[in-house]
């Protein structure tokens, strides 16, 4: 779930930042957002330090949902590199969070490359964390987590997909690795945890108990008490266009993976199971974030 902007190159992008002897960035972003009483959902509080930012609050379905675009200039996470994202939605409140583009792992000589993401959703609050793809670099060293604390009858939607190399140049990620963790929690009860390690070279990549041979694969992680078994069999009826997908509903928790050739094609399956689901958990029909088509 990296963050990226389109047009933020890192000067060093050329050389794929191998030497990374470009500056490193330890960038923070705070984020808070309230309901107010005639107001809707208002983003109360924004603090930053580091190249990691949000413009300004943007209200696509009205003021009842607000949306933010995530900012991340340098276009990636070199080694070296720590980012930290921090989100509070207080009780009632919804918020949406997207990024303009694909993000990136970029490889490194050996320095680590961490991200933070920790979400806390108020009783009634809604976060819908949905940024576009990351692409990791083959010789990555990185490492990503991913931690949720709901409250009540709090709703979380959280999106993390993968491409593994870049394919468009033949690349494949023969070297290098990138760790994984999430948790979510429910009135501090543990209901997800996962901890995951994707290593470069590894048979696991081609394996079919793997990665089958597979560069993109990805999860959607939906944590709401009005998940039951008709959505479950409402989104098993849905099936990728191209590459495999599965649905899994455990309690108060539904889990979507992808594993195919295409980005494209699981961005647009999990925004059909994102179609079916947030009516229904939300109260809202799906609003595909406007950045998604640029």
């Amino acid at each position: 779930m990296t963050i990226s902007s389109p047009d933020g190159v890192r000067p060093s992008e050329a050389a794929d930042l191998s030497n990374n002897n470009a500056r490193n960035w330890c960038a923070r972003l705070e984020l808070g957002f309230e309901a107010r009483a005639g107001h809707g959902t208002v983003l109360v509080h924004r603090r930053h330090e580091g190249p990691l930012r949000v413009q300004k609050a943007l209200y696509p379905e009205g003021p009842e949902v607000c949306h933010a675009l995530m900012l991340h200039p340098p276009a990636g996470i070199a080694g070296g590199d720590a980012l930290t994202v921090q989100v509070r939605v207080g009780e009632g409140a919804k918020a949406l969070i997207t990024t303009p583009g694909a993000g990136k792992w970029y490889r490194s000589n050996g320095p680590l490359a961490t991200q933070r993401l920790d979400f806390e959703v108020g009783a009634g609050g809604v976060l819908e964390w949905l940024p576009q793809e990351s692409i990791v670099f083959a010789r990555v060293n990185g490492r990503t987590e991913t931690v949720g604390r709901l409250a009540g009858d709090a709703t979380f939607i959280g999106l993390d997909l993968l491409c593994l190399g870049r394919t468009a140049s033949g690349e494949r990620l023969t070297r290098g690795q990138l760790r994984l963790a999430s948790r979510i929690e429910r009135d501090g009860r543990l209901i997800w945890s996962e901890q995951g390690l994707i290593e470069g070279g590894s048979r696991l990549l081609d394996s079919p108990v793997g990665l089958c041979g597979q560069p993109v694969t990805g999860s959607l992680l939906v944590a709401s008490e009005a998940l039951d078994g008709s959505l479950l069999e409402a989104c098993r009826a849905i099936r990728p266009q191209v590459g495999e997908g599965a649905v899994t509903r455990l309690p108060d928790l539904l889990v979507a993976r992808y594993l195919g050739p295409s980005a494209e094609a699981a961005r647009a399956w999990f925004v059909a199971l994102w179609a079916v689901l947030r009516p229904a958990i939300v109260g809202r029909p799906a609003a595909v974030p406007r950045i998604w088509h640029t």
